[in-house]
């Protein structure tokens, strides 16, 4: 285990390798003890690096040594060093072999890093830095090496040996054995090493490129699971077809491999030919996978199959680069989601995660950049800020430069460095260069970590007929970072009539354009925009499509806010608008007399969004759903999260109890008898429909129950037999809460995936996920501590989005996660460190709730032994 102290590691402090590796050639040798590792490395001096000396400094982790050969000699004990977490062998010649023997046990292996057993099968996870538990290896991303495996194993348990690359060689060998090699041409890093052995079945499908190439793709599964494959071959086709008409790229092996683990720290690993999954993002059937799911399995295998360029061929200098493939990917995946579905909800889902989640991370103690200057433990910066915040800087240079530039830049990114390991600034310079725009002052998004907040004032000169609008820019101060300089930011804008009309957006007395939208940039801490040629004051439509990871503040009254609800061309900011009428009613309540009433005008508005039939139906599910208690204590100054939820509450229950009718007229509109379809339309009536019920059991409608048991007992596809079980869970009947939750646990539980679904609906709901319940899942049969979708449907479910229950006044809820904590850092501190997030924003609370947040982060800072991973977030977290 790694030191609890860990070092600080700088980008400023980054040197080029002093030696690379130009080839591997790796030999396992697998067996149910353990695994011998032999490792051949053709190893050269570094012409680049500054220092490159005579000491070979090889990673390691977790590894017992059993032999070192240098160019064929054996090395004696006292002619290399090995000090567990490095391997140091001297005197070495400025080109030779090394060959390094390790004996390591992949099934006592619960970090799931490096190679390890999930449910019987070898697999491996090797990013950041778990190829140094497999072998000693200069482990850092900017050593790319050819890669040539052999995988030995038992035959009958292991008939499919997988590794990177094509399969080049195969045979028996004594002993009931056998094997497979594997050569991958293109160099890569070893975080991208994959090995896979078990006893699998294989789902084969073919891709014919562009250039008619046919690739051969495999999917290997556990045999329970033959049925939910199709979905996943499907999305991983649409997305190679999609890759090369989007962004010009084909793939460039002869085979294209998926395997789905039950055991993984991820969601998925884009290692080099053989994608590695969580099960629970790659396995899907309509009875047993929500449409959420089956969206989120289509992005999550386009994202890895993505990374083969952005990523894989070219790859990251450092880890501090890290966005560099993550942000990249997650643009190109979100592009791709949008395409093949609906380009409106999907920047709704995106804004919606970023405002939620990424604007906290940048609020808190982790607060980070893009590109961080420094990390003690990488596998802490796999965050939203890297992935989402990421995607959102790659999209604002989308914007500035538009489609055609952006294709031409990442053209010639991709081909200035192919086969190479780069930066950010090297993906920025090819933006420039093939757009001709110049994007210092554009650099500082990698730069500086916090959320921009713009202030934005008005005014109408109606003799001159000119609206003008000022919008200044500051950003927050974070953590070693108080100055802050203004930021390059695209702000979409268009204005409104009185009639709701889309007025010309023209910045000049001369300009005669009819263009009703247009991007502004914004440069300084101040700027005031000309429009000139507006006859009456118009109603801002601000930060059109959210073309800016920042927060806007705008006097909106109540009644501009219905107008956009009601007129606004651009979907995005009519959800907006939605949404911040429905945040003003909520907070205005919090803390308020319990006679206080509820805005009649949002019942009003929300009625008519039932009644629409003009409206996308997928916009309307949207459009419908109020804030989280996540995003409205994210709002707060000192959150009183039992006085948010009351309000929210509140507010739902009045919506609901005035909208009845027309709730129930919505559940029978939506209905639908027919075979199930995973269509834009089909999802949104589900959607429509399990809102409606939802609602209905909210507060505690008769005909609403009646309709949940017979929607749960006769649905034919998980999405409407799950909505049915989450609306009765959340509802007061409690007697037929328990019967449900127990006959869908006798028909699903021989389905880990299912199961996982039902542990979450009771761990993150208000009126079923009680403490005393959560400590009961915990000793149930299906709960397993060494499976990461098990801890996190458990307890990071209820830590997460049952709040209420969490944050209960007597701070039970934080001293159960601090345990939770403490038990899983000695299993899985990759896993440990994740579950600490919600405590990290204590100062964020009011008194009551600050104070047991803080304690139960010191008890946890004070556990023995506390790894890295732990120590880095709580000792952040902490700090002054």
């Amino acid at each position: 285990m790694r030191t609890s102290q860990p070092k600080t590691i700088y980008l400023s402090e980054y040197q080029a390798p002093a030696f690379v590796v130009d080839n591997v050639d790796l030999r396992f040798e697998l067996f149910e003890e353990g695994a011998r590792v032999h490792s051949t490395l053709a190893v050269r001096r570094n012409p680049d690096a500054s220092d490159a000396g005579s000491i070979l400094e090889l990673d390691g982790d977790s590894l017992k040594l059993e032999s070192v050969v240098l160019d064929g000699r054996q090395l004696e004990g006292s002619e290399f060093d090995d000090q567990g977490e490095k391997l140091f062998v001297p005197n070495v010649p400025d080109q030779f072999q090394l060959n390094v023997v390790t004996w390591i046990e992949p099934q006592n292996n619960t970090r799931l890093e490096g190679l390890y057993k999930s449910s019987g099968m070898f697999c491996t996870q090797c990013e950041a830095e778990g190829f140094r538990c497999i072998t000693y290896f200069p482990d850092r991303p900017d050593v790319m090496a050819r890669f040539r495996t052999r995988v030995e194993a038992d035959a009958t348990k292991y008939p499919i040996l997988l590794s990177n690359g094509n399969d080049v060689d195969r045979g028996e060998l004594e002993g009931g054995r056998h094997f497979v090699s594997w050569e991958d041409p293109f160099p890569k890093p070893s975080y991208l090493f994959a090995l896979v052995a078990g006893d699998l079945l294989e789902k084969k499908d073919t891709f014919t490129t562009m250039s008619n190439r046919v690739i051969d793709l495999r999917m290997y599964v556990e045999p329970r699971n033959s049925e939910k494959c199709d979905h996943a071959l499907d999305s991983l086709k649409r997305a190679m077809r999609w890759d090369e008409q989007v962004y010009g790229r084909e793939y460039d092996l002869d085979i294209f491999m998926i395997v789905a683990v039950d055991d993984f720290n991820m969601g998925a690993m884009e290692n080099k030919g053989l994608n590695i999954f969580n099960s629970s993002c790659v396995l899907a059937s309509s009875d047993t996978a929500t449409d959420m799911a089956f969206e989120r399995i289509e992005s999550i295998v386009a994202h890895e199959y993505f990374h083969n360029w952005s990523g894989n061929r070219v790859t990251c200098r450092d880890w501090f680069q890290l966005s560099l493939k993550e942000g990249f990917t997650v643009f190109r995946d979100s592009q791709f989601s949008a395409d093949v579905g609906s380009k409106t909800v999907k920047r709704i889902e995106d804004a919606t995660l970023l405002r939620t989640a990424q604007f906290a991370e940048d609020a808190g103690p982790m607060a980070h950049p893009v590109r961080p200057a420094s990390y003690m433990e990488i596998s802490n910066f796999y965050t939203l800020t890297i992935y989402e915040k990421g995607c959102e800087v790659v999209r604002m240079i989308h914007t500035l430069l538009g489609p055609e530039l952006f294709r031409k830049g990442s053209d010639l990114y991709f081909d200035r460095h192919d086969g190479q390991a780069v930066t950010t600034d090297d993906f920025v310079r090819a933006m420039e260069d093939a757009s001709g725009r110049d994007l210092s002052q554009f650099r500082l998004w990698y730069e500086q970590a916090g959320t921009p907040e713009l202030t934005v004032g008005d005014e109408f000169d109606a003799d001159a007929q000119i609206y003008r609008l000022t919008i200044g820019q500051r950003i927050p101060q974070t953590p070693g970072q108080a100055d802050k300089k203004p930021q390059h930011i695209p702000f979409g804008i268009g204005l409104l009539s009185a009639e709701g009309l889309a007025l010309p957006v023209r910045l000049s007395a001369g300009d005669d354009s009819t263009r009703t939208e247009r991007v502004l940039e914004l440069t300084g801490e101040e700027q005031t925009f000309e429009f000139h040629g507006i006859a009456e004051r118009p109603v801002p439509s601000l930060l059109r499509d959210f073309s800016a990871p920042v927060r806007v503040n705008y006097p909106w009254t109540r009644d501009q806010l219905l107008f956009l609800m009601s007129h606004d061309p651009d979907g995005f900011n009519r959800w907006d608008a939605g949404q911040r009428l429905a945040i003003d009613v909520i907070t205005s309540l919090v803390g308020a007399p319990d006679d206080e009433p509820v805005e009649p005008r949002l019942i009003s508005v929300y009625r008519s969004l039932l009644s629409s039939t003009d409206l996308d139906k997928a916009l309307v599910a949207k459009m419908l759903q109020l804030p989280s208690e996540a995003y409205l204590i994210e709002l707060s100054d000192a959150a009183d999260v039992q006085a948010i939820h009351k309000a929210r509450q509140k507010v739902l229950g009045e919506l609901a109890l005035n909208l009845r009718n027309e709730l129930v007229t919505c559940y029978h509109n939506n209905d639908h008898d027919g075979a199930y379809e995973l269509t834009s339309e089909a999802i949104a009536r589900r959607t429509l429909r399990n809102m409606a019920l939802s609602w209905l059991l909210h507060i505690n409608d008769e005909e609403g129950q009646a309709m949940g048991l017979k929607q749960f007992s006769e649905a034919t596809n998980m999405t409407d037999q799950s909505g049915a079980l989450r609306a009765l869970v959340n509802s007061d009947f409690e007697g037929v809460r328990e019967r449900v939750l127990g006959d869908f646990y006798q028909q699903w539980q021989q389905d880990p995936q299912v199961v996982e679904q039902w542990f979450s609906i009771q761990t993150s709901s208000p009126r079923a996920g009680q403490l005393d319940k959560v400590h009961a899942l915990l000793e149930h049969e299906a709960f397993d501590w060494k499976n990461p979708n098990k801890v996190r449907h458990v307890i990071g479910a209820f830590a997460g989005q049952n709040l209420v229950n969490f944050h209960a006044p007597d701070c039970s809820g934080y001293d159960f996660l601090a345990e939770q904590i403490c038990k899983l850092d000695d299993l899985n501190p990759q896993i440990a460190a994740r579950l600490v997030s919600p405590l990290t924003r204590w100062r964020k609370f009011a008194a009551g709730y600050r104070k047991g947040m803080k304690a139960a982060l010191e008890k946890v800072r004070d556990k023995p032994g506390l790894s890295a991973d732990v120590y880095e977030v709580v000792h952040k977290s902490l700090a002054e």
